[in-house]
């Protein structure tokens, strides 16, 4: 078994707008807190130090919002490679609700986003699987440029659920009765495999692995 494909989606460190409890979208986004960039600074030197086996990694990409970007920095920083910056793997787009408390616009919508997933949740925002929809476009259209390369991008948690549901093959529509974890610097590992007989798959290898934030200095 040959992997001939990887992508790596690390989600973004702590960040002010989850301290505060409020949506950080494109208009309010302040970024990481310090210990956001302490969180993804262990991610990035653990992924530095594989760098020269075959687990290395070929390009950093990021998400636009800044909290993305930050990370996206530090961790193209370790590896000595550019950052480039996808506008199509941003997050969810929050309309009225952005910079809001979460626990408001969840009240008035009866849940989170996924729980009516065609329902705009607040006005102005992207329904749950309209946004999985767009993202899986966009996550597709990235391996298609990254084929055959060992790809990290810097994303949002919601990117994860996008990544699982176009790489496992599971429909959109089954969105509301399942989830994944997605803890702040959490990584997780989608590889494409090929047989003997030339057969391809795509292997969720890890899923939310926070190892680099355990032990001493954590």
């Amino acid at each position: 078994m040959t992997v001939t494909t990887r992508l790596l989606i690390a989600r973004h460190g702590q960040a002010r707008c989850n301290v505060e409890g409020r949506v950080g979208g494109p208009e309010t986004c302040t970024g990481l807190t310090d210990l956001g960039r302490h969180q993804i600074e262990r991610l990035a030197g653990r992924l530095a130090a594989a760098q020269h086996t075959e687990d290395r990694i070929d390009a950093v990409c990021a998400g636009p919002r800044r909290r993305l970007q930050e990370s996206g920095r530090i961790l193209a920083a370790a590896l000595g490679l550019p950052l480039f910056t996808d506008p199509g793997l941003d997050g969810p787009r929050h309309g009225e609700a952005d910079g809001m408390p979460w626990r408001e616009v969840e009240t008035a919508f009866g849940g989170p986003p996924q729980t009516h997933p065609d329902r705009p949740y607040a006005p102005g925002a992207e329904p749950w699987n309209s946004y999985l929809t767009r993202a899986t476009r966009h996550l597709t259209g990235l391996l298609e440029r990254h084929d055959g390369r060992h790809v990290l991008l810097a994303a949002h948690g919601e990117t994860v659920h996008a990544a699982c549901h176009l790489l496992l093959g599971i429909p959109v529509s089954r969105s509301p009765a399942i989830g994944f974890g997605t803890s702040h610097a959490g990584l997780t590992r989608f590889e494409r495999h090929r047989d003997d007989h030339d057969n391809t798959r795509w292997i969720l290898a890890t899923l939310n692995d926070t190892a680099h934030l355990e032990g001493p200095g954590r």
